[in-house]
């Protein structure tokens, strides 16, 4: 995570597996990591003292939210989830988050699924 200029297309380039974050950078108490998904291996949860934003940098994006109607994020929109709500993200073909999510935010919440990793597998 050094301090210079950075191509995300270079960096999703590396990014080899589904549904494994990659810490970018950092700002402040903040993480950026960078994401590929495809399919809907993540499962329903909550960040309980968290926001956490998606942006859709390739490709669409299915986002649930319990107790609303899902929707999609197309290339170029984001979307904050608030602390505390349920919420799980899929989609058929591969896309390409970038997600700001704070430092104390476990990318699966407390939920324990094959696709979890710590910070020390996302860097």
């Amino acid at each position: 995570m050094a301090e210079q200029k950075q191509s995300l297309s270079d960096v999703f380039s590396g990014i080899r597996d589904y549904f494994s974050p990659k810490i970018i950078g950092e700002v402040n108490d903040v993480f950026v990591k960078l994401a590929k998904i495809k399919g809907d291996d993540v499962p329903w949860h909550t960040h309980a003292g968290e926001d956490e934003l998606f942006y859709a940098v390739k490709g669409r994006l299915k986002m649930e939210i319990k107790g609303r109607e899902s929707f999609e994020l197309n290339e170029g929109e984001l979307f904050i989830v608030k602390r505390g709500i349920e919420h799980r993200v899929h989609s058929e073909e591969e896309c390409w988050l970038l997600l700001i999510e704070n430092k104390t935010a476990k990318h699966t919440g407390e939920v324990r699924s094959p696709i979890t990793k710590t910070i020390d597998q996302q860097r």
